[in-house]
C-alpha cells in the first residue's frame, strides 16, 4: 500500500510476533472506560510475550484487539486512561452539535496517526500474523457482523470499523459503512463477547477477557422508550437492546460452564471498577493498576492452561 496517508511501515522481521499459542482463542470484551481494568491484560501479554494466533473483540474490546495486534502496552494503557482527559473525547458540546456524548469522529479518526494522541503502529498491526474479529450490530438489517483481515484495505477501513464496533447506542451516533448502518457489537446474539465468532473459526478453547466481576449480572434494560424514540428507522436496535441482558448473562454462563470443563481460561476483575463512561484519570489509573496487580497473579496459571509454562 503506498497510500500517503498511510502511516509509515518501519517494522523488521526481527520485531515481528512468532505465534506460540495456536489451539485456543483469546476474547475480550468491552465496556467503554470500564476497559481500564482489562488493559493490563493487552499490556502484560504482549509484554510476556504471549502471541494468540487468534484474537476478537466487541466495543472496547476491539480496540484491545489492535492494541494487542499492533503489540502497544503503552497505548493499551493510554486508550483507557491518560485519555480520559483529553477535553475533544466529548462532552456537552459534542451532544448537542449531534456528535454525541462520546465523539467518535474524533476519538477513533483523529487520533492514531504519527503525532497524534494515540498513534497506533499500522505496519505491525498489518505484519502481525494473527488473525482476528471485530464484531459490530447492523442496525439496518438486525444481525451481528465480524470483520476480519480481508476487510481492512488500508487505515481507514480499520478505524472505521473498531468505531462501529464501539458506538454505544444514543451516546454515540450510528456509523454508516458499505451501505448499512452499524451500532455497537454488543447488541448482537452473544451480548458483546465474541464467543461465536471464536467457534466459528474452529477454536473450542479460549481465553476470555471480562470487564465485569465473577458474580455481575445483567438487569433488564430501562431506556425502551428512549430507545424507540432514537431509533424509530432503526426498530432492530431497540429490540436487541432490550434483549441483551438475557443474552450476555447466557454467554457469560456459557464462558463459566466452559472454564469449569477446563476449556476456557477466565480474566474478570477483582478489584476496583469504574462506569463506562469514567473521565476522571486518578480513578481510570487505579482500576488499571488494579487490573495489573491481578494479571501479574493470573499469567502463571494463564501460560500453563495454554502450555508456555
Amino acid at each position: 500500500m503506498n497510500d500517503t496517508s498511510q502511516p509509515a511501515d518501519q517494522t523488521t522481521a526481527s520485531t515481528v510476533p512468532q505465534i506460540n499459542v495456536h489451539d485456543t482463542a483469546l476474547i475480550f470484551e468491552g465496556g467503554g472506560m470500564r476497559a481500564a481494568c482489562t488493559a493490563p491484560v493487552v499490556a502484560g501479554l504482549v509484554e510476556a510475550d504471549v502471541n494468540f494466533g487468534f484474537v476478537a473483540g466487541i466495543s472496547a474490546g476491539s480496540s484491545h484487539t489492535i492494541n494487542y495486534l499492533s503489540r502497544d502496552p503503552l497505548r493499551a494503557r493510554r486508550s483507557f486512561v491518560e485519555f480520559g482527559a483529553d477535553p475533544n473525547i466529548g462532552g456537552l458540546g459534542t451532544w448537542l452539535r449531534g456528535q454525541g456524548a462520546f465523539n467518535s469522529e474524533y476519538i477513533y479518526h483523529h487520533t492514531s496517526r504519527p503525532g497524534e494522541v494515540l498513534p497506533l503502529d499500522w505496519a505491525m498491526f498489518q505484519h502481525n500474523p494473527a488473525d482476528f474479529r471485530i464484531g459490530a450490530f447492523c442496525a439496518d438489517e438486525g444481525r451481528e457482523v465480524y470483520w476480519g483481515r480481508d476487510d481492512i484495505t488500508d487505515f481507514d477501513a480499520l478505524l472505521t470499523r473498531v468505531q462501529a464496533s464501539s458506538t454505544m447506542p444514543i451516546f454515540m451516533p450510528p456509523v454508516h459503512l458499505d451501505g448499512h448502518v452499524y451500532v455497537d457489537g454488543a447488541l448482537g446474539p452473544t451480548g458483546g463477547i465474541a464467543l461465536d465468532a471464536a467457534k466459528a473459526a474452529g477454536f473450542e478453547r479460549f481465553v476470555v477477557v471480562l470487564s465485569r466481576p465473577r458474580d455481575y449480572v445483567k438487569t433488564r434494560f430501562k431506556a425502551g422508550a428512549a430507545a424507540r424514540l432514537a431509533f424509530r428507522g432503526l426498530p432492530a436496535v431497540p429490540e436487541a437492546l432490550a434483549a441483551r441482558p438475557e443474552r450476555y448473562n447466557a454467554t457469560r454462563e456459557e464462558v463459566f460452564d466452559l472454564e469449569h470443563d477446563g476449556r476456557a481460561f477466565v480474566f474478570a476483575p477483582t478489584g476496583y471498577t469504574v462506569s463506562n463512561q469514567e473521565r476522571r484519570v486518578d480513578r481510570l489509573a487505579r482500576s488499571y493498576a488494579e487490573g495489573e496487580a491481578q494479571f501479574s497473579q493470573w499469567l502463571p496459571a494463564l501460560k500453563e492452561f495454554v502450555d508456555l509454562a
